[in-house]
C-alpha cells in the first residue's frame, strides 16, 4: 500500500496506464468519494473499490469487462421470462433501494464492499442525475435490479442483485435496450465473472477503453434520463 500514490482532496489522478499489474489495476488510495472526485473518476476509466477497513483505492484493469448492449446474450429461459412480463420493470424510482440490497449479504460472502460512505456517494449521484437504477417488482415487492453512473453516452454499470429468479438478468436485458435505443456503444462491466460473461461481456485492451471514453464521455452525448418513462414498456 506504501507504494501507492496517496491522494488528497483535489489532487488529480495518475494516468490509468500506471495501475499496476498485480493486482491487476490497483491505482491509487485516499482523498474521498465526493461527486466531483468519482463523476472525474469515471471519466478517466477510474472507480473505486475497497472494504469497509481500508482507505478508499481507486481501479482501472487492464483487461477491462464491457458488454455491447446490442450483444447481449438473451438464453431461451430468459426470453421465456421477458416475454412474460411478469416483472414491472421501472427506471430510478427506488434507487437508495437497489442500492441497499446490493450491499446486503451474498452466499459467498459475509461481507460488502458498498460501504455507508458509498452508499451515501451513490445516492447523492442520483439527486445529481449521474446515478441511476433499474427495479424489478413482483407483486409490489422489489426483487431485483442493477445501478451504476451515466456520463455522455456511456454506462458504468456497479452492481445488481436479485431475490428472485432472473429478475437481475431482465434488469440487464432492460438496460440493454434502453442504453441501445440512446446509442450508447458499451456497458462498463469493470471486472470479467461468468455470470456477466453468460448474458455477452467480452474483455477489451485498456487502450481500447480509453477510446471509448475520449470518444463517448462528452456532455454533448448525454441521455437526459429525466425526460424518461418511469415505467419501462413491456417486452
Amino acid at each position: 500500500m506504501s507504494a501507492l500514490p496517496w491522494l488528497e482532496a483535489g489532487d488529480q489522478f495518475p494516468d490509468i496506464d500506471q495501475s499496476l499489474s498485480d493486482p491487476n489495476g490497483l491505482l491509487a488510495a485516499g482523498a474521498s468519494l465526493t461527486s466531483r472526485q468519482l463523476i472525474r473518476a469515471y471519466s478517466a476509466g477510474i472507480f473505486p473499490w475497497y472494504e469497509a477497513d481500508q482507505p478508499v483505492l481507486w481501479w482501472s484493469p487492464d483487461p477491462r469487462s464491457v458488454l455491447v448492449p446490442d450483444q447481449l446474450k438473451i438464453s431461451r429461459s430468459l426470453k421465456k421470462r421477458l416475454k412474460s412480463n411478469a416483472f414491472t420493470v421501472t427506471l430510478d424510482t427506488q434507487f437508495d433501494k437497489v442500492i441497499a440490497a446490493c450491499a446486503g449479504p451474498r452466499t459467498y460472502s459475509d461481507g460488502t464492499w458498498i460501504t455507508t460512505d458509498m452508499y451515501d456517494a451513490y445516492v447523492k449521484l442520483h439527486e445529481q442525475g449521474y446515478a441511476h437504477s433499474i427495479e424489478c417488482s413482483f407483486e409490489g415487492e422489489l426483487v431485483g435490479g442493477l445501478y451504476g453512473v451515466s456520463l455522455g453516452s456511456l454506462f458504468f454499470g456497479e452492481s445488481m442483485f436479485h431475490h428472485k429468479t432472473d429478475a437481475s438478468k431482465v434488469a440487464m436485458a432492460y438496460l440493454c435496450r434502453l442504453m441501445s435505443e440512446h446509442n450508447c456503444p458499451l456497458i462498463d462491466c469493470q471486472v470479467e465473472n461468468d455470470h456477466l460473461n453468460s448474458l455477452g461481456a467480452v474483455n477489451i485492451s485498456r487502450r481500447e477503453f480509453r477510446g471509448y471514453l475520449n470518444q463517448y464521455v462528452d456532455p454533448r452525448h448525454a441521455i437526459n434520463w429525466s425526460a424518461l418513462p418511469t415505467t419501462l414498456s413491456a417486452w
